[in-house]
């Protein structure tokens, strides 16, 4: 169903605000290496939990 707001020549257009800008990025190596940054080395504790979880699972499973 046609919108009948509009007038027939008009088109819907996405406007863009200033803020929301998609043009091309103020440094782009900068934004590389942002991207490229690691994260923590560490395992978070609920990895370590799932960890000891699975290794008592299989000593348990090499038991019987």
């Amino acid at each position: 169903m046609a919108n009948k707001a509009l007038a027939t020549r008009q088109k819907m257009r996405i406007r863009v605000e200033p803020s929301q800008s998609y043009g091309k990025p103020r440094n782009p190596v900068a934004q590389a290496a942002k991207q490229r940054a690691a994260g923590s080395h560490a395992k978070s504790t609920s990895a370590e939990r799932q960890a000891h979880k699975r290794d008592l699972a299989k000593a348990l499973k090499k038991e019987n």
